[in-house]
């Protein structure tokens, strides 16, 4: 049965909804997230948390749950064929958590619904948010079979192309890139590192290659026209054009495989009256960096905090959080925008890009600065 009334409805139950929600549970508050499939996505798109997520995450109880089902890596670098040229390592970040935790999107969701559901919340599963009315002290969210639910403050944290921000009013202006990306999981026979995430800068273009948990590793590559089920002829052609050549590492099998394109947008408000917006709903952009996710889950500590305080009737909190989490995205969005413009330099220059990398990557300053940007701290 649906809920009447809530302290805070939050429309979107992926991980920033979810992390929203516990944030919000504890505090104590009433919050009702809803969401319009009928069960939690089981394909993995996000699969890297970041060490300042893990930090801002352990105020929501769930860091050492996901470090424990991710896998630990201390690496990170950009190659060409089998030459290194900018080597990171995140061992020596001032953190706690001195690597990145390659974990499946659907494994982080799962540990926050069991957060969630650990501290009295849930998800009602499918209602999709079709209409919103504001008033001074609140807001009603119609859903699809009909009811409306009223709140003092509603999150929009169902994506990119989210209701809850048109019907706010809330614009998310940017540009889609004229690149078209394959995303394809593998089982491979040898022939690629397992305790780094490599960017591949080849002639042909670019492809990223990071192990996850099972054992499987995680390509991503920028193609002219990226197929919609990749197949493991595909799969090996990407390695062998891009990856590394002198290992030969051979494809035994796709699992899973999808495509998209690139967009680079921004909301020019993250507030509207009573609602708010975090996570895709506020910002997209590149792949590049594995940023995406994590900007949202810092984004949705953040606003619980500030809901939290608004309930209670200081608002100041929930403007410092719609003015300084843009300022984050505007800065992340940069980040990724600069490594997927080097990724996709014009062909005749693709050996001279290289061949820059190569020295500059050699100086500790470059290697120590890009580790805190991918890190989430560059001010450290």
């Amino acid at each position: 049965m649906t809920p009447k009334q809530a302290e805070v409805v939050v429309v979107g139950a992926g991980p920033v909804g979810l992390a929203v929600a516990v944030g919000l549970r504890l505090h104590g508050r009433d919050v009702v997230v809803v969401d319009q499939q009928a069960e939690g996505a089981n394909t993995s798109r996000a699969c890297v948390i970041h060490p300042r997520t893990l930090e801002v995450l352990e105020q929501l109880g769930v860091t050492k749950r996901l470090v424990d089902l991710g896998l630990e890596l201390q690496h990170f670098a950009i190659r060409a064929d089998d030459r290194l040229l900018v080597p990171v390592g995140f061992a020596d970040l001032p953190t706690e958590y001195p690597f990145v935790t390659m974990i499946p999107q659907p494994v982080t969701e799962q540990v926050l619904l069991e957060r969630l559901e650990e501290l009295g919340g849930a998800v009602l599963r499918p209602y999709a948010a079709t209409g919103l009315a504001q008033t001074a002290d609140g807001a009603e969210v119609t859903l699809d079979n009909g009811d409306v639910i009223t709140a003092r403050y509603v999150v929009a944290a169902d994506g990119m192309n989210s209701t809850i921000r048109e019907l706010a009013g809330l614009r998310m202006p940017g540009n889609t890139l004229q690149i078209s990306c394959s995303l394809v999981d593998v089982r491979v026979d040898g022939g690629l590192p397992v305790d780094e995430v490599a960017l591949y800068f080849a002639s042909a273009g670019l492809l990223v290659v990071a192990p996850l948990p099972d054992g499987s590793f995680r390509l991503v590559a920028e193609v002219p026209d990226a197929p919609e089920h990749p197949d493991l002829a595909y799969a090996q052609r990407l390695l062998a054009d891009r990856g590394p050549r002198k290992s030969h590492p051979e494809v035994t099998e796709v699992v899973w495989g999808s495509r998209f394109r690139i967009h680079e947008r921004v909301a020019d408000s993250y507030r509207a009256g009573r609602v708010l917006l975090a996570g895709d709903a506020a910002h997209t952009h590149s792949p590049a960096g594995g940023q995406g996710m994590n900007l949202g889950l810092r984004d949705a500590v953040t606003l619980a905090d500030a809901l939290s305080q608004a309930l209670n009737g200081a608002e100041a909190g929930l403007d410092a959080y719609a003015e300084n989490s843009r300022e984050e995205a505007v800065r992340v969005i940069g980040l990724a925008h600069r490594l997927t413009r080097l990724a996709n330099v014009p062909h005749a220059i693709r050996p001279v890009r290289n061949a820059v990398l190569g020295l500059i990557g050699r100086v500790s300053k470059t290697q120590n600065g890009l580790a805190k940007q991918l890190a989430g701290f560059p001010e450290r």
